[in-house]
């Protein structure tokens, strides 16, 4: 079943204070969602399948873990959810990548989708869709659908700051998924912006404006 996982490690929150600041700039922003993505992960992947192994030490043969069968696929929502990217693939390398191309309607900031490339075959792997903006909720949830229609079934969804509104709605419209926030913010405001939040983790993380 799907939980909420709030990370209060003291390097995850001081390195969220690092990117709220608004004199932080595009390189070491880019780090810093590297270097949080990486935190979370270690924690959001726990419980990774493992098959045993016989290794060869210097000393004697003996049963070692390895990740097993199809391991992870780590799907981000374009574009922000790239920067997140290396950070997880820094503990697995071996993992997979699709990706999932959403943007929110200036008017009605409803989520359109324009790209889906998941790596086959989806339901045999973890999947962790990547976003560091948890906002109204609306990208989230249908990117998650996508990924189910395609066959996904294990999913987590990670986020470095989120607000109540979109928290909820993701809990409520997916139950199943395991969701893990670096911070939960206050609220939005009118233009469905994070409060206090770290502005557009876009452009923040490309250099664009």
């Amino acid at each position: 079943m799907g939980a909420v996982y709030i990370n209060e490690h003291p390097l995850v929150q001081h390195k969220i204070t690092r990117l709220r600041d608004k004199t932080t700039g595009t390189n070491e922003f880019r780090s810093l969602v590297e270097e949080i993505a990486m935190l979370m992960g270690y924690e959001a992947l726990r419980d990774l399948e493992t098959e045993q192994v016989d290794v060869e030490t210097p000393l004697e043969v003996t049963p070692s873990p390895v990740i097993a069968g199809r391991k992870l696929a780590i799907v981000p929502i374009l574009r922000a959810g790239l920067g997140m990217v290396s950070g997880i693939l820094a503990l697995v390398p071996t993992a997979k990548v699709g990706h999932i191309g959403l943007y929110r309607d200036p008017d009605t900031h409803q989520p359109i989708e324009y790209y889906c490339k998941l790596p086959t075959p989806i339901e045999e792997r973890m999947i962790v869709v990547t976003d560091p903006m948890l906002a109204t909720g609306g990208s989230a949830c249908d990117a998650l659908k996508l990924i189910k229609d395609h066959g996904g079934k294990k999913i987590k969804f990670m986020c470095i700051i989120a607000a109540p509104e979109g928290l909820e709605r993701l809990k409520q419209e997916h139950p199943d998924v395991q969701i893990y926030v670096g911070h939960l913010d206050r609220q939005l405001n009118d233009h469905a912006y994070i409060l206090p939040g770290l502005g557009d983790a876009g452009d923040r993380i490309f250099g664009t404006r």
